[in-house]
């Protein structure tokens, strides 16, 4: 009942002045508001309540998961993972967010890891009464944690109803086709999964990419539907294969964005995913190995042994 009438009240301030922008407004577009009026009203300390935690503090705990995605460093996330595992069952108990439910589970093997990579690495040592930050885990340290970490893992519910389907769609694409994994990782097979930045489906594509590779977004938005996603994940993962010759960069790309990955191999003066691997955003630090891992484990194979797409 807290809740419901918590999520009511912050509804009534922010709704008013979305609208006044845009007389039809979508629930990515409201939540954008309430999450602008958490950042501008709400206070910080709130989450220190969990379980207690109100919508507020739902919409500010996700704001905070995005930013700390975008940061420099993995062993930030750590601090979310206890809250994330709070947050879960408010939005699973709603079917209006369910859809971000579905996209918070998925992301939740990245907070267990960065707990563990927290553990696991000794605070370095230092006079300065100004803590230094933990370094990030070079890349190859990474891959071998995450092949543990999902060892253990089984198939997710929806894999044995989407991979085989699925598979098609890819190397109809000519691309290798155990990149229909990808979606394990993005939204661990469960199309209803849609995220607080906007993207959505399987394969968590972004309206702009979407709409790039022939989906539509309104008035039914195709992003949902297994196989034209799978159709345009494809087609966006033998693209940045081509722009940039390795599996390991696409992937980085596909998460962080093709601009991201070329100004670091620029920067860095760098031709390999390795060179920049510790400079990549926070998530994409860990999605890259992930997806490696689950490959391996899933299909026994390496991501550097995917057949190169045809021409």
């Amino acid at each position: 009942m807290k809740t419901a009438v918590c999520f009511t009240l912050v509804f009534l301030a922010v709704a008013p002045s979305v609208r006044s922008q845009d007389s039809s407004v979508s629930l990515p577009d409201l939540l954008q508001g309430v999450q602008q009026w958490t950042l501008d009203n709400l206070d910080t300390n709130l989450l220190n309540a969990v379980p207690e935690v109100d919508d507020k503090g739902v919409r500010d705990f996700l704001r905070q998961l995005q930013t700390r995605f975008q940061g420099d460093y993995v062993v930030d996330l750590a601090a979310l993972r206890q809250t994330a595992q709070a947050v879960l069952p408010l939005l699973e108990a709603s079917e209006e967010t369910q859809p971000y439910a579905a996209w918070l589970k998925a992301q939740l093997p990245y907070l267990k890891v960065a707990d563990e990579i927290q553990v696991s690495i000794p605070p370095p040592a230092t006079t300065n009464p100004v803590p230094k930050v933990m370094p990030n885990l070079p890349p190859q340290r990474e891959r071998e944690v995450w092949v543990k970490e999902v060892s253990s893992e089984p198939w997710p519910a929806g894999a044995k109803k989407y991979v085989t389907a699925l598979k098609p769609v890819f190397a109809a694409k000519k691309v290798p086709p155990e990149l229909v994994w990808v979606a394990e990782v993005e939204s661990s097979f469960d199309r209803r999964a849609q995220s607080p930045a906007g993207a959505a489906g399987l394969f968590q594509l972004m309206p702009a990419t979407a709409r790039r590779f022939g989906l539509s977004i309104w008035p039914f938005d195709q992003r949902f539907q297994a196989a034209p996603s799978a159709t345009a994940s494809a087609q966006y993962l033998k693209v940045l294969h081509d722009r940039f010759g390795d599996w390991r960069l696409a992937l980085a790309a596909y998460n962080a964005g093709e601009g991201t990955v070329q100004k670091l191999l620029n920067r860095h003066h760098a031709h390999s995913y390795d060179e920049i691997a510790t400079h990549l955003p926070a998530e994409t630090q860990m999605y890259v190995p992930r997806v490696e891992a689950v490959i391996l484990q899933r299909e026994g194979v390496k991501l550097a042994e995917l057949s190169a797409p045809q021409s």
